[in-house]
């Protein structure tokens, strides 16, 4: 009777292989976050820390931390995962698009808006200007604005 199961020799060198893998790509979405929370002053190690890290991002979005209790609940949480990515997107002056791609690829666009040209502008910037007419793009300064003439 023939053997026809996987060649023994082969199973090891695979295993390693996708642990190695998976290693590389768990750094990658880490260095991403990383940099993301110090560009937004906060500690970068908290990326590594399970439930902090998802604390530490709702202090840059300027949502409450109870908001981490409806992470939990099952349904709700994709929807409010959806709207935490939407305000960190617009906190750092991004549109819905990217949003989009903070949803689909995660840690390339991660790495995108931590190591690329955007600024961390406050709290959901968005919603801090919507307020503001004059067109001034600093949150914390609405009315310091040269009116053109």
């Amino acid at each position: 009777m023939e053997n026809y199961g996987s060649n023994p020799s082969l199973s090891p060198m695979f295993s390693a292989g996708m642990i190695i893998f998976f290693i590389v790509i768990w750094l990658i979405c880490i260095a991403g976050v990383w940099k993301v929370y110090t560009k937004a002053g906060k500690p970068g190690w908290a990326a590594i820390i399970p439930i902090y890290n998802f604390i530490v991002l709702l202090e840059i979005v300027g949502k409450p931390v109870w908001w981490f209790l409806l992470l939990l609940i099952p349904c709700v949480n994709i929807v409010f995962l959806v709207w935490i990515y939407n305000l960190l997107s617009k906190s750092f002056g991004k549109s819905e698009g990217f949003t989009v791609g903070l949803l689909l690829l995660n840690p390339i666009f991660m790495l995108i808006l931590g190591y690329g040209d955007a600024v961390y502008l406050g709290p959901s910037a968005a919603e801090a200007n919507a307020g503001n007419l004059f067109g001034s793009t600093d949150y914390q300064k609405p009315f310091d604005n040269d009116p053109k003439v």
